[in-house]
């Protein structure tokens, strides 16, 4: 190891791109504490800029022979501004994620308590139909329910169209006396 020493970086570059783990070896050994300092400076974190020089390091052995390693020591900070930059990036995303987070949680929750609190009022408006005169109900949900014109209901029911306006004024008329109060609770 100590021959190795004594090379330049270029001959350092043949002889590991060719295979020789104890040339890449003195590489790791020459570049690694300057671009880990030099990577720390960036992002100010020890373990995110050793793991970044690690992986470089790793990625540089795996993929040796199809790099561009004219000039390693430009290659090598290149590579881990690259790798910074990606890094700042994903933070990014994940930030605007997670900050997005609440926000849909909210949203989900507030959609949530709104079907919840519709379902109910269905349910009350239900109910209350049902304790419409039978005549009445028949009239008004056909009205309602079946969106049928006051013509097509009187045709069906055999009764005067005024007989079905006069069911269906009535019908809202109880249904508003009775749900006035929930309305405002909703």
């Amino acid at each position: 190891m100590l021959k190795y020493r004594n090379y330049t970086d270029s001959e350092l570059t043949k002889l590991f791109i060719a295979g020789d783990e104890v040339a890449f070896a003195e590489v790791y050994d020459r570049f690694f504490s300057v671009l880990y300092v030099h990577a720390l400076n960036r992002i100010r974190s020890k373990e995110e800029a050793k793991d970044i020089v690690q992986d470089l390091f790793v990625s540089l052995w795996n993929k040796r022979q199809a790099a561009d390693l004219s000039n390693l020591s430009n290659y090598l900070f290149t590579a881990v501004r690259n790798r910074i930059i990606n890094l700042i990036s994903h933070k990014n995303v994940e930030s605007r994620y997670l900050m997005g987070l609440p926000k849909n949680l909210i949203l989900q929750e507030c959609l949530t308590d709104h079907r919840l609190r519709e379902r109910q009022l269905a349910e009350i408006i239900t109910r209350e139909v049902a304790h419409l005169p039978s005549k009445m109900r028949e009239v008004f949900e056909m009205s309602r329910s079946l969106n049928l014109s006051h013509r097509e209901i009187s045709q069906q029911l055999g009764i005067t169209e005024q007989s079905v306006r006069s069911h269906v004024k009535n019908a809202l008329k109880i249904l508003r006396s009775r749900l006035g109060m929930i309305f405002y609770l909703f």
